[in-house]
């Protein structure tokens, strides 16, 4: 018998805003792929914690700088729909990413490659993998950045990926609506997690600066967004396709 739960596959889910994202799409009865780089042990615990709860739950580990390994990862993931008795899967939400802070004159040759690599060219050629195991009618939810729209120094490179995230996704969703496949940007602004070295959440300078410039009074925290995503992925929101929607709570208006 073919499953007919959803199932989402989050890349970066092991901890942060992935993590938060996990949790609230399996509160909401979807079945969970998420993938990890290095933090095994991490991961392993949020399979563990999930299974307990009664959710069907895969941890996969994947490199997304390494497009020579999505081949191997896409198998592992045809694998475990088997595995589960599902053809598809059902929504794809590229967040793993890094942050490097850098001046526009300091940035390196190897810091911009390596923000190319993950943030875009990754982002791109995983969903190009991934697609033909999606189901008709299913959804893709990139995260960018609220940086696409206000400048703080020091993130023009990170910056800049994002902001190719955000076209890109136009042009997926233009190709893709013959499978009625939906393609949204998600562009968190600042939040309190470990992004970055953990800057926000732990530097009182930056976290006060942060809410000095927020309509809302508080930098955001990753169930923020967690919650975000699962309402975006819901039953009711299929008609947002092609669409940036900022979730800052009207940071730097």
């Amino acid at each position: 018998m073919v499953t007919t739960t959803p199932i989402a596959l989050v890349t970066g889910g092991d901890k942060g805003l992935g993590l938060s994202m996990v949790r609230h799409l399996a509160r909401q009865g979807v079945d969970i792929i998420f993938t990890y780089r290095s933090n095994l042990e991490g991961a392993q615990k949020v399979e563990a914690e999930l299974t307990q709860q009664g959710h069907r739950i895969k941890a996969l580990q994947l490199d997304v700088a390494d497009v020579g390994g999505f081949d191997a990862f896409t198998n592992q993931v045809g694998k475990t729909l088997a595995q589960w008795q599902a053809e598809h899967f059902n929504f794809l939400v590229n967040n793993a990413g890094i942050g490097i802070y850098a001046s526009l004159m300091e940035t390196t040759e190897d810091q911009f490659d390596t923000l190319v690599n993950i943030h875009f060219k990754g982002a791109f050629f995983l969903t190009q993998k991934l697609v033909p195991l999606m189901a008709d009618g299913g959804r893709i939810l990139n995260i960018s950045t609220g940086l696409t729209r206000f400048c703080l120094p020091g993130y023009s490179a990170y910056a800049a990926m994002k902001g190719a995230i955000e076209v890109l996704t136009r042009y997926q969703a233009t190709e893709l609506a013959a499978r009625k496949i939906t393609v949204n940007t998600l562009a968190p602004g600042a939040i309190e997690t470990d992004f970055g070295g953990g800057a926000v959440r732990d530097n009182n300078e930056i976290n006060h600066y942060i809410a000095s410039v927020t309509a809302l009074g508080r930098a955001g925290r990753p169930d923020d967004i967690g919650g975000v995503v699962a309402a975006l992925l819901g039953s009711d929101t299929g008609w947002i396709n092609a669409q940036r929607i900022e979730a800052s709570g009207g940071m730097k208006l």
